[in-house]
């Protein structure tokens, strides 16, 4: 089956070549596309399934950031932070001529959609947050920490589906052998030596955990830059990095905001999960 996007690059101000996924949406279409924006380790694969799903009524584009996937690794790991992000994707926007775009961040990627807003208010047409706000739990930071960085490889896809199986169980309890398979081809890739390891610049471990890869210190005033945006946060019934008073705050402070929560996972959810599928084509429909 052909591909259902094309693939493209831009390059850095500091000369890094960055790949993305294009997916251009029905014949004609001109409203706002879709920015999927992915996790710390994550890629553009991470939202295969629900790319394709929305590119059937809107564009969508799944950019990759530095050190991940397809995208160029940073000779210094410094550059592995929030910011510089932010001001990747910027480059993309400019180039694509998007001056609007409906956003939809996991993770890492929430936090650079409320960055994105901070800096230049009123772009947003919409925005679906994926387990992320404004304050972050330090306790799923610290489990974060716990991975990152491991450089760890494996002889076949069942063994690494196992190890992140050990991982990651307590955040998707209910996973079989096959949805850990499919999470490992999303997240690792064969490598030169034939091993299968993870799909990402294991440097990137080093400014979080250093604590300037993580998150701004307080992002409140950016989420408040939003305020009225309509507005889908997504939490994982089980997760370590969302807690419910900062679901609280977040709808108090944006009564645009409609949560939901996505049983029996932690963190962060798929996207593929009918709750959460279901939530993000309602709020699309207003867009």
């Amino acid at each position: 089956m052909a591909n259902l996007y094309e693939e493209g690059s831009w390059t850095t101000e500091d000369g890094l070549s960055l790949y993305y996924r294009d997916y251009p949406g029905p014949e004609g279409y001109d409203g706002p596309p879709v920015l999927c924006l992915h996790g710390l380790t994550r890629n553009s694969r991470d939202f295969a399934d629900l790319a394709e799903h929305l590119s059937e009524t809107r564009r969508v584009i799944v950019p990759e950031m530095r050190g991940r996937g397809n995208s160029d690794y940073a000779p210094d790991s410094a550059a592995y932070n929030p910011g510089q992000y932010v001001a990747d994707v910027e480059i993309l926007l400019a180039e694509l001529e998007i001056e609007r775009w409906i956003a939809i961040g996991t993770s890492m990627g929430g936090l650079m959609t409320m960055m994105m807003s901070a800096a230049k208010p009123g772009r947003l047409a919409a925005v679906v947050m994926n387990d992320i706000g404004p304050e972050i739990n330090p306790a799923g930071l610290d489990r974060i920490g716990g991975y990152v960085g491991q450089g760890r490889s494996y002889p076949t896809w069942v063994h690494a589906a196992r190890s992140m199986a050990e991982v990651h169980g307590e955040s998707f309890p209910d996973y079989g052998l096959d949805d850990w398979l499919e999470m490992a081809k999303r997240t690792l890739v064969v490598s030169q030596n034939g091993r299968i390891s993870y799909d990402y610049d294991m440097a990137i471990a080093e400014p979080f955990k250093e604590g300037d890869g993580a998150a701004p210190p307080d992002l409140w005033p950016a989420f408040d830059t939003m305020r009225g945006v309509p507005m889908l946060l997504l939490r994982g019934e089980l997760s370590d990095l969302l807690t419910e008073a900062t679901v609280k705050q977040m709808g108090e402070r944006n009564p645009a905001m409609v949560s939901v929560t996505i049983p029996r996972v932690g963190h962060a959810p798929t996207l593929d999960e009918p709750e959460a599928r279901a939530a993000i084509d309602a709020l699309l429909a207003q867009v």
